[in-house]
């Protein structure tokens, strides 16, 4: 798949699990969509965005000759996807601080989710070319199911924890 073609495909399907809760009501796409607008909600929907345009490039664009190489550069993209998210998103706000313009923040959003998506194929592209070793592929499966309960368990019920507060203080 062209670079630029998956990247937008990884924004759309990003965009559709954003708003497909909202619109639908249905508690079987809780695991996949956001369903509100916190930080979690969005790392999730880019760790099942890329997953599911890796699974369509896959089925739909291009059977690749070794698919172990294929699916563990992918798997790894996927995980790290999210985080990509939380590092690039948190750049403006470093520089900035706290941003007042809702116009300035939704061109941010589609911005970092438009790097996230260039993050994870640069990954992909680079640990395709490489044979993992057995145990960079044990890590690689056991972050990537311990992703998928992260997010499907979180989903449901998500635990009172604060990124930035300082347990000491009482934030």
């Amino acid at each position: 798949m062209k670079s630029l073609s998956k990247i937008l495909l990884y924004v759309a399907i990003f965009s559709v699990l954003h708003f497909g809760y909202e619109l639908t009501g249905l508690s079987v796409l809780k695991p996949f969509c956001g369903v509100d607008e916190s930080v979690f909600e969005h790392i999730k929907m880019g760790f099942w965005a890329y997953l599911f345009v890796s699974i369509i490039e896959y089925f739909f664009v291009k059977r690749p000759l070794d698919s172990r190489n294929f699916w563990y550069s992918r798997i790894f993209s996927a995980i790290f996807v999210p985080w990509s998210i939380i590092i690039i998103w948190y750049i403006l706000p470093a520089i900035f601080g706290h941003v007042e313009s809702v116009v300035i923040e939704l061109m941010w959003a589609f911005t970092v989710v438009f790097l996230s998506g260039l993050v994870g194929h640069l990954l992909e592209k680079n640990l395709e070319r490489i044979a993992p070793t057995n145990s960079l592929r044990m890590v690689i499966i056991l972050l990537f199911v311990v992703s998928v309960i992260f997010f499907v368990r979180f989903s449901f019920s998500k635990p009172s924890i604060d990124l930035f507060a300082n347990p000491l203080l009482g934030d």
